[in-house]
């Protein structure tokens, strides 16, 4: 293969950012806004009735120009090929600084012509299930950089790319080869670590353009343009787990910490494959939620429920804890003994109950499984009451057995909700009947810094002095 320009690697910003805003006004505004370490992406399929050198014009050449086709997640149809090509060469015209043109086209005259002045990028978006990159590289075509998009079906496909790119960063190319969707989020993440010399994200006010799309915003908090070979990967795995509070809380102690750590959401929601994406992506570090909480580490031969596991190094052997115990048991000796009302019956449940017995509780627990009436609660007298379940997570769930929750009142003194989020129709229980609270946030802040504890002391190298 021809032995691409090194120097390419520094011309192209790290951040290209997809204008995907419903009209051009904004989408200029953002332009305009974003930092020298981003370059906006203009579409030109999002703006089809637009003059395509006006809009180069206004962007003062300072963008990658673009034209999706429908089959790779554009808005040009597919049966309008020619269509799209003569579309495309009009921006050629506005003499932008780079141009992306498809892997298998070859280069028009007219952008051949310009190839003074407008770099071009290659790019290719292959089916689900295709990993052809590595032959892809063997025969390159003409071009600066070079874009491979694939489909992560499952959370360990992100590693099969690993290789490739540490490959392109040895040879001086400027690569980007990541997934999309939910689970290919660690390549998008982690694409300058493994060895990509750039990546695409959404705009910090608009709709990311691809699933998984990350905003800008994110990128840069996570540091990810700064990060290198040495930085190690951790994640909260299960599913969901887009919505986490938990990498906003331990990327910010991980840089604080001089940590070369990077905490990403890995979608997961079997154990078989939460395994296999280990190795597969070399996870250091993991926050264990459901619903994986005991199949996961029963997979590792741990005994669960565990929320959090780490390692120093990949292939070394996981040490593992339950962090939400400590939280709750923390919480548990400032609030009123007697017996406990339990919701719920999954892993969350099951460590509540374990810490509530050891700290001598009485204990009543309900769940779908193991239904009880209001004549047994009542009964019981409880003078606490803990939320285990999900409910809560989505907007609008209610309140779990609200019959039961009624029947607590002339003795309840307490509760403790487990859902990480402030208002949820169970806490607004709670703080209506003149409960003490235990909040989700609080129970969040206390469980996830026992475990960016144990990931900056035990996952990858000693922390800087």
């Amino acid at each position: 293969m021809a032995g691409p320009d090194i120097l390419t690697m520094s011309l192209l910003p790290f951040h290209l950012v997809t204008l995907s805003h419903p009209d051009w006004e904004a989408a200029l505004a953002c332009a305009k806004r974003l930092p020298g370490d981003a370059l906006p992406e203009l579409r030109l399929d999002l703006f089809p009735e637009a003059d395509p050198e006006a809009l180069v014009d206004a962007l003062k050449r300072r963008c990658l120009v673009s034209c999706r086709r429908a089959s790779e997640g554009g808005r040009w149809p597919d049966d309008d090929e020619a269509g799209r090509l003569a579309h495309l060469l009009r921006a050629v015209k506005g003499r932008p600084a780079w141009m992306d043109l498809e892997w298998e086209l070859p280069v028009p005259p007219e952008l051949q012509a310009a190839r003074t002045h407008v770099r071009l990028l290659r790019s290719v978006h292959v089916a689900p299930g295709v990993f052809d990159l590595d032959q892809r590289l063997k025969h390159l075509p003409e071009g600066e950089a070079f874009k491979w998009v694939g489909w992560a079906g499952r959370l360990g496909d992100n590693g099969r790319l690993r290789p490739a790119l540490g490959w392109a960063r040895d040879h001086g190319m400027a690569l980007s080869a990541f997934l999309m969707g939910p689970k290919g989020i660690p390549s998008r993440a982690m694409q300058a670590a493994w060895g990509g010399s750039f990546t695409y994200a959404a705009p910090d006010d608009g709709p990311a353009a691809a699933p998984g799309q990350l905003p800008l915003a994110t990128l840069r908090a996570w540091r990810s343009a700064r990060l290198h070979p040495g930085h190690g990967l951790c994640g909260v795995i299960g599913d969901p787990v887009l919505h986490s509070l938990g990498p906003a809380f331990h990327n910010a102690r991980f840089q604080q910490a001089f940590k070369d750590l990077l905490y990403v959401p890995l979608v997961c929601g079997e154990a078989e494959e939460a395994v296999e994406a280990l190795d597969a992506l070399g996870l250091l570090g993991l926050s264990i939620t459901a619903p994986l909480k005991l199949a996961l580490p029963e997979a590792l031969g741990l005994e669960g429920p565990l929320n959090t596991l780490w390692r120093r190094a990949p292939g070394e052997a996981w040490q593992g804890t339950n962090t939400d115990a400590e939280a709750f048991g923390q919480a548990l000796s400032y609030l009123n003994p007697g017996p406990v009302l339990l919701l719920g019956g999954g892993g969350v449940a099951r460590t509540s109950r374990a810490v509530l017995e050891a700290a001598g509780r009485s204990v009543l627990q309900v769940s779908r499984r193991t239904p009880a009436d209001s004549a047994t609660v009542a009964a019981f007298a409880p003078v606490g009451v803990v939320q285990a379940t999900s409910l809560g997570m989505a907007a609008g769930d209610p309140s779990p057995f609200p019959e039961l929750l009624a029947a607590t009142l002339p003795s309840a003194r307490w509760a403790v909700e487990w859902i990480y989020k402030e208002d949820t129709a169970f806490a607004r229980w709670a703080q209506e009947a003149a409960l003490k609270l235990v909040g989700g946030a609080s129970l969040f802040e206390a469980q996830a810094g026992g475990q960016s504890r144990r990931f900056i002391a035990g996952c990858g190298g000693a922390i800087d002095s």
